[in-house]
């Protein structure tokens, strides 16, 4: 008896609710023995296509198949005045120029960075929509109840990983990569591109300050991506993290007390509450934060195109 107890309680731990494990797994990029698909290494980077991966592929297809299809639908129209669907999407097109691009890069540039500013907004915007779609909980319990696929199945591998696009460091430093490039390429074309890095600091100061003042404002440029990509990867992570902690009581309590009923209370009394609260509060999340990256992307194009000093 003695020996027989320790295994049941080491074999009752090994099944216990790991509640850390099924937060990462959701969280982070499909770990690389969980691809969707194999492709080759390539100076040391592992191109094969993870949910992440998949995730961009999705978002990317919607936009477009969906703005392509309602752009061709008006200009097909006879009288072109939009309705419907194109009525929100012209409302969007004239609030990013009108309310972001325009005051900062002023009316000489603003049909010029316009089109990527409303890109940032409407890419972000739907990838944090998306991500409050259970999607692969669905196709995991379609897989439960009626498919039955085997463990080697793509299912099974798509279930692997996590669900929001922007929630991931590499996506977020990719687009404040095309800021960093934008913010150059823009101060360039409006001055010169010697007279853009000249920009960079105050003119007439004394020498000595410029020792100081060249490496602040040089590391200031590296500040600025790092602030776009830290903000949208963090705030959707936490979102995610939270709901799945709190989540996560039910089973907690059900693995500590050994009991469905007390999982099930704490799932009534509290889990699911605070969950809808904070998906609720998610809900106004994905909007600021595709807002904010836009907004602060239109303020640093237009600080190098309008330097002020």
């Amino acid at each position: 008896m003695s020996l027989a107890q320790p295994e049941e309680h080491v074999e009752h731990a090994e099944e216990a609710f790991d509640a850390g494990e099924v937060i990462l797994e959701h969280i982070a990029n499909s770990d690389i023995a969980h691809p969707l698909l194999h492709m080759p290494t390539v100076a040391g980077i592992d191109f094969s296509v993870t949910k992440q991966v998949f995730m961009l592929w999705l978002v990317a297809v919607f936009v477009f198949v969906v703005v392509t299809a309602s752009v061709q639908r008006y200009l097909r129209q006879e009288r072109r005045i939009p309705t419907g669907f194109m009525t929100g999407v012209e409302w969007m097109v004239q609030f990013i120029r009108d309310s972001i691009v325009l005051p900062n890069v002023g009316p000489k540039w603003v049909n010029t960075w316009t089109p990527l500013v409303l890109t940032f907004f409407t890419f972000i915007l739907v990838a944090n929509v998306i991500g409050l779609v259970p999607i692969f909980e669905l196709l995991g319990l379609t897989d439960h109840y009626l498919l039955h696929t085997n463990e080697e199945s793509l299912v099974k591998q798509v279930m692997h990983g996590g669900t929001t696009a922007t929630a991931n460091f590499n996506v977020t430093a990719a687009l404040a990569s095309i800021t960093f490039v934008s913010i150059i390429i823009a101060g360039s074309r409006a001055h010169g591109f010697t007279q853009h890095w000249k920009n960079l600091v105050p003119h007439g100061l004394a020498w000595p300050i410029y020792i100081l003042l060249i490496p602040i404002e040089i590391l200031g440029m590296f500040v600025k991506p790092f602030a776009l990509t830290m903000r949208l990867a963090a705030n959707m992570t936490a979102g995610h993290i939270a709901i799945l902690a709190v989540l996560s009581f039910v089973f907690i309590f059900n693995d500590l007390y050994q009991s469905a009923a007390a999982g099930i209370g704490v799932g009534l009394v509290l889990s699911v509450p605070l969950a809808v609260g904070i998906s609720a509060l998610e809900i106004i999340v994905v909007l600021i934060q595709a807002y904010v990256f836009t907004l602060l992307s239109a303020v640093f194009i237009g600080m190098a195109i309008n330097v002020h000093h």
